[in-house]
């Protein structure tokens, strides 16, 4: 009895509740809720985009079959025009737009058509499949509508958002949802590689590349895709982050031909609650460190195995893909400071931001005369291994091309080689002296992934 006296009590002190206060509304303006404003100043910035390339279609159902195109010649390609519907936004008012790699990516010819009818020529500055984005700039083009880059770290589950574009062809449209995700990785989320904010906003065939946008009208992502198990809208829409979208366009206006990315060196795995307990951390956040190149940044930052990276710049990471988005939006260039864990201790440390060593390959071709004709190898460096997707720990020759006689080797880009006929290959030199000594039997040593294997040949 004496603890109900006391709720009662505190429950008579507390203030009224806020809708008690509730009021009947003066007109209309107080009851209705209208994007219109917003619509009226993103849209027009939002761009149809026609775009149409040339493809090679081989008249052989095996022509693409990776087993029988390297044994057989299935005769010539012939030429199709292969045409793609999308959506672009302008980001600046001389004509730099922003849209999908796969909307443009290729393309012979690309048409912009804007809201109010006018239509420019288009040429792709820069491309890249990996992140699904590319740059265009329109041809004589000035005082166009653009759009304000939001700052997509700023954004916030539950965020009101409109996703713009023209969905099958049929004209701009404005679809209305929240954000309902972010950080999300994975390639079975949409398009490229890393990281998306994810919306229910539906995104339909012909959105892609179109605006997703905040209630201030400034751009918040590019979408690029939706999953969905119907095939229709009614799924999950992901956008590349504005963020992201910035850095892409800073490099293609300073004349970027290829997206550079700061390289890591490491390898790093996602901390779970098993994890964080045996490294001693309170609750499972960051990234472990399992392996680092030589010539990695971190490693010459004193960082080791075992490290938990726990944030970059202030931004935290919490996946192997948030790791390198975060790299990609900062760009090569300059430093910045990583946050760590080691040893019951968190602490931070400076690195440099720069591309992997070696970006210029020199690759060597096999001569003419034995099975290695077409052959195409290199040596080994940090960047061939970024850009193949090698172990850091890879060593020696890798194949980067195979061609013409070559094919009979059934090597593939990627393959290192170990040894041929006994002779350890260590360089591109090493296997040229292989080959000047002949013979009609071959014996290929190669590691492809972390498999070993050994392929044996007869004949010139």
């Amino acid at each position: 009895m004496r603890i109900a006296a006391i709720f009662l009590i505190a429950a008579a002190a507390l203030p009224m509740p806020l809708h008690a206060q509730s009021q009947v509304p003066a007109d209309r303006a107080e009851i209705s809720l209208s994007f219109a404003p917003v619509v009226k100043e993103a849209a027009p910035a939002v761009v149809n985009i026609y775009a149409s390339r040339i493809v090679a279609q081989r008249l052989s159902p095996f022509a693409d079959d990776p087993f029988f195109s390297q044994l057989f010649d299935f005769g010539q390609t012939v030429p199709r025009v292969q045409n793609s519907l999308g959506s672009g936004v302008i980001l600046s008012p001389d004509g730099i737009v922003v849209s999908n790699y796969h909307v443009v990516g290729g393309a012979e010819d690309i048409r912009v058509v804007l809201t109010d009818r006018r239509e420019f020529s288009g040429q792709v500055i820069l491309a890249d499949e990996a992140a699904d984005l590319a740059v265009i700039r329109l041809d004589g083009a000035e005082d166009l509508p653009a759009l304000e880059l939001a700052r997509s770290d700023e954004a916030e589950v539950g965020d009101l958002v409109l996703a713009i574009g023209n969905p099958f062809g049929v004209g701009q449209t404005v679809t209305s949802g929240i954000i309902s995700g972010l950080a999300r990785a994975g390639g079975d989320m949409g398009r490229g590689r890393g990281y998306f904010i994810q919306t229910d906003a539906a995104i339909n065939p012909g959105n892609s590349g179109g605006a997703l946008v905040d209630t201030d009208g400034r751009l918040l992502g590019i979408n690029t895709s939706i999953l969905t198990r119907s095939g229709g809208s009614n799924g999950i829409g992901f956008a590349i982050p504005s963020d992201l979208v910035a850095q892409y366009v800073r490099q293609a206006e300073a004349g970027a031909k290829d997206f550079a990315r700061p390289w890591s060196g490491i390898d790093v795995q996602p901390v779970d609650a098993d994890l964080a307990e045996a490294l001693g951390l309170p609750f499972p956040r960051g990234v472990a460190i399992r392996d680092l190149h030589p010539e990695s940044p971190f490693a010459k930052a004193g960082l080791i195995a075992g490290d938990v990276l726990t944030g970059i710049d202030g931004e935290s990471i919490d996946g192997p893909q948030e790791l390198d988005y975060r790299l990609a939006v900062l760009g090569p260039g300059g430093t910045a400071i990583v946050g760590y864990w080691r040893d019951g201790i968190e602490a931070t440390t400076e690195i440099e931001l720069s591309e992997a060593p070696g970006m210029e390959v020199e690759t060597v071709r096999m001569p003419a005369g034995t099975v290695f004709a077409g052959l195409t190898i290199a040596p080994l460096g940090p960047a061939l291994i970024e850009r193949l997707g090698l172990p850091l720990t890879a060593e020696g020759v890798v194949v980067t091309e195979v061609a013409g006689p070559a094919r009979r080797t059934r090597l593939s880009p990627g393959d290192i080689l170990i040894a041929v006929n006994g002779s350890p290959i260590t360089s591109p030199d090493d296997l040229v002296a292989v080959l000047a000594q002949g013979g009609t039997s071959w014996r290929i040593e190669f590691q492809r992934g972390n498999r070993r294997a050994v392929i044996r040949l007869s004949g010139r």
